[in-house]
């Protein structure tokens, strides 16, 4: 029976924690969940905590402040290879990404090892987003494979699954970008290692609980962290 990790980073998700925690969980009983909390002011942790005392499935990383992105998953990571999961999903935690696609995930990483839940192939699959946020996502994913060369339509995308070999593969010390940048370069990583990955189309319903943690930083990060992927692509410094 496999080992099944759902890392889901979180801050000021209270509300939304209460309900998508079992909502993962019912998908599949080999599923664990590991909430990566930054210190919410909302309380978040404490209730994670208390719900992991109950609930064996339910796990938690409590950090001292927010400190992104990249970094939680990157904490997660290193939780899965530590306690020998064989699958591990990112995921958001505000149902923008739906929990009852983790099974077609689970399928379709039987023959890969990468799975992208992708907004951009059988059309464009995203629900609710102001048209601007929606041409930055879908232009930042093209502008990344004509860069990059990385053969996916949705470099940004957050609803992802690894085999553990990939993560075992890559230095996770070395990763250092976050938000879109984070998707990209832990894509780009398993790409250039050979790695087989495959697209499965979602729909994205944008978050209808909390605020975005969207910034302009954020997108700064992503335009030069694809330059300097192709540039240490072709030094070998990747």
């Amino acid at each position: 029976m496999s080992k099944i990790l759902v890392i889901i980073p979180t801050f000021n998700e209270l509300e939304n924690v209460k309900k998508i925690i079992p909502a993962v969980l019912e998908q599949n009983e080999q599923i664990d969940v590991l909430i990566i909390d930054d210190n919410s002011p909302d309380k978040t942790g404490d209730y994670v905590e208390e719900l992991s005392k109950q609930n064996q499935r339910v796990k938690i990383i409590r950090r001292e402040k927010k400190l992104g992105l990249g970094t939680a998953y990157i904490a997660g990571f290193k939780y899965a290879l530590q306690n020998n999961y064989d699958f591990v999903f990112e995921m958001d935690a505000d149902f923008s990404h739906d929990p009852k696609e983790i099974n077609n995930f689970l399928n379709a990483i039987k023959d890969a090892d990468v799975v992208l839940g992708s907004r951009y192939i059988n059309g464009v699959r995203v629900l609710n987003w102001p048209m601007r946020r929606l041409l930055l996502s879908y232009f930042a994913s093209v502008y990344t494979r004509i860069i990059t060369g990385l053969p996916v339509k949705d470099a940004t995308g957050g609803f992802k699954c690894f085999r553990i070999d990939v993560l075992k593969a890559i230095d996770l010390d070395r990763i250092k970008s976050n938000g879109y940048s984070f998707q990209i370069e832990m894509t780009f990583k398993a790409f250039k290692k050979g790695f087989r990955i495959k697209e499965i189309p979602i729909v994205f319903m944008d978050r209808v609980k909390g605020k975005s943690k969207m910034s302009k930083k954020i997108v700064r990060e992503a335009v030069l962290m694809v330059w300097k992927l192709r540039l240490r692509s072709i030094i070998g410094r990747l």
